[in-house]
């Protein structure tokens, strides 16, 4: 049962040695992991879903972001069912 502990910590310490080595090759620093920090992805036109929307409102200002719709869909039906109600 010790041997198996023993080989067991040793692998996983090893591992992390292995993982770790790329962290300290680079210095501590890691590429942007944000789509919109990829140039691959600058370079296709593709950004992330905040900073598209953004630019969709800079070109129209009266879009709507899916939950503002949801939003009036559903006072739209509170509307319809108050007016059936009132007749």
């Amino acid at each position: 049962m010790l041997k198996l502990t023993l080989l067991t910590v040793g692998i996983v310490a090893a591992a992390l040695l292995l993982l770790s080595i790329n962290i300290i090759v680079r210095g501590g620093k890691f590429r942007g992991e944000h789509v919109g920090q990829s140039k691959a992805m600058r370079q296709k036109g593709i950004h992330c879903l905040q900073s598209m929307d953004r630019i969709e409102r800079m070109k129209d200002p009266h879009h709507a972001t899916k939950t503002e719709r949801k939003r009036e869909m559903r006072e739209d039906k509170r509307n319809i069912t108050i007016r059936e109600k009132g007749k």
